[in-house]
């Protein structure tokens, strides 16, 4: 029998609600890292609306893990204001989940005023600069930062941590081929460059204990040229099973290194990007934007042929992403025997969503794929198609 939409559902240790899970999209309020008023509501009007749980964005393990310097760190510090981010979001009826991660090669050093890692040395635009390859003693450290963040986490009250394997960050980069180029117990067959993956999520399901969920954001492809492909994503995705320490995979694409628009699809907002940035990175991103850009066209569901193969291949519970806004994609996922779906920009259009669905007041979200919002993660991440309908106030 197919599940329906607001049935509730387990996920590991949890019972989520329903099926609707708001995925991570970093919400550019966290100035130097600090969890902000604007952070708390932006979760909270999420939790209000009707999903069964929303996930913050890129809680780096470490300063060098960080995109830039406003990105938080999931450190002591951070406590009292996660504890009341957790809070409030169970205060409006959802689940918070964390997704914690290393930037690698997507970090930008300058901002950071600290070095980052990758698996191998190669150039990176990020960090503007030669990124070397991390010495084991680096990589045994960031297996630590991982194990004490995923502590972090559960001491702040999140039901869920979702270890990030996509978008060629640092764990992400070690699965991926054209990224991994070491000779040692990282590099080389398909098992070997999942390893250091497989030893950091095994660190963050101890650290979690029993009552915590740990998921993982996998790239099923990297979206570039001799990158991540099915053939060996899938076989990676079983040995992550096999090892027991997931309660599911959420579904994904692409690469914020190299190919920003793969897990996006439809209209390229090239010139809000240059308008966002200083000049000279402005003018860089006139040059190569259209490398870094490609132009996707947008479709319901886009990773679902993807997808599909993993839910043949796994029995482990998988989060179906990528452009989801319509109750007939949902429930059609449902039927095809994936046990969530996760929203993004539907849910920055319109927060209430889940709950209209519930109402069936609308079948189908108002977000037009036009991707203007992400210029705006430099600002505080909003639809500006919202925005711009929102009554004037005098």
């Amino acid at each position: 029998m197919t599940p329906t939409i607001f049935e509730p559902a387990r996920l590991g240790p949890l019972t989520l609600k329903n099926r609707i899970i708001k995925a991570a999209t970093f919400e550019g309020v966290m100035p130097r890292g600090a969890i902000s008023d604007d952070l708390i509501n932006f979760h909270a009007q999420v939790a209000r609306g009707g999903a069964a749980m929303t996930t913050v964005a890129y809680c780096a393990v470490s300063p060098g893990g960080r995109v830039h310097r406003d990105t938080l760190v999931m450190n002591e510090q951070a406590l009292p204001g996660l504890r009341r981010l957790t809070e409030t979001v169970h205060a409006e009826g959802a689940l918070a989940a964390a997704q914690i991660g290393h930037a690698g090669l997507v970090a930008n050093t300058l901002s950071n005023k600290t070095k980052t890692l990758a698996p191998s040395t190669r150039l990176s635009p990020p960090a503007m600069g030669l990124v070397k390859g991390a010495t084991l003693a680096e990589l045994d450290g960031v297996v630590a930062d991982y194990e004490r963040t995923a502590r972090i986490a559960v001491d702040a009250g999140f039901d869920a941590i979702e270890v990030h394997l996509g978008h060629n960050y640092l764990l992400s980069s070690f699965m991926s081929p054209n990224l991994n180029k070491r000779h040692d117990q990282y590099g080389g067959t398909v098992a070997r460059r999942a390893e250091y993956p497989r030893r950091v999520i095994e660190a963050v399901r101890r650290a979690a204990g029993p009552s915590v969920a740990v998921t993982a954001k996998f790239n099923m492809s990297d979206g570039v040229p001799k990158g991540l492909w099915l053939d060996q994503s899938l076989p990676i995705a079983k040995i992550l099973e096999a090892d027991g320490h997931l309660d599911a995979m959420q579904l994904t694409g692409g690469s914020s290194l190299l190919n920003g628009m793969y897990f996006f699809r439809g209209d390229v907002p090239m010139a809000e990007f240059v308008a966002s940035q200083p000049k000279l990175v402005g003018y860089g991103l006139k040059l190569y934007g259209p490398t870094l850009f490609p132009k996707y066209p947008f479709e319901e569901g886009f990773f679902l042929p993807f997808a599909r193969q993993f839910r043949e291949a796994l029995s482990l519970p998988l989060i179906l992403l990528g452009g989801i806004n319509r109750v007939d994609t949902i429930e059609g996922a449902l039927g095809e025997g994936f046990e969530f779906v996760a929203m993004a920009r539907a849910l920055l259009r319109d927060p209430q969503l889940v709950n209209k669905f519930q109402s069936e007041s609308v079948s189908e979200g108002l977000c037009v794929h036009c991707n203007k919002c992400m210029p705006t993660i430099y600002t505080g991440t909003r639809c500006v198609v919202r925005e711009a309908l929102r009554p004037a106030t005098t």
